[in-house]
């Protein structure tokens, strides 16, 4: 994995994990209607993200950063099939994009996996 992806990694989740906690309601409005504590659930993601994000920027915790910031993308992973199913409600993204972009997160998992590996 090259440099410049593991250096990413960090900074994208920490970035990530930020408008979790500073922008919830864009959030919220994609959780799926079964689950509870909508803004506790993002407040909680976000929190994970960066949690991921910092650990990750340490040789240290670089690895257990990798398998935890994987669990919180696939625990997100509702959220993401949810605003597909309701696409009607982003106008101004193709439903096509939604559904394109379920599949992306599995890419984005074995990214982390990859660039966060001994």
């Amino acid at each position: 994995m090259s440099r410049v992806s593991r250096a990413l990694v960090a900074p994208v989740f920490v970035a990530a994990g930020a408008l979790h906690i500073l922008r919830p309601a864009m959030y919220e409005a994609i959780m799926p209607g079964w689950l509870p504590a909508h803004r506790e659930l993002v407040l909680a993601s976000g929190a994970a993200e960066i949690a991921g994000g910092l650990a990750a920027a340490l040789p240290s915790g670089r690895r257990a950063a990798g398998w935890w910031l994987a669990a919180t993308l696939v625990a997100v992973f509702p959220a993401n099939v949810q605003m597909a199913l309701d696409a009607e409600r982003y106008n101004g993204i193709p439903e096509a994009a939604l559904w394109a972009r379920l599949p992306l997160q599995g890419l984005l998992i074995a990214w982390v996996l990859r660039a966060t590996r001994r």
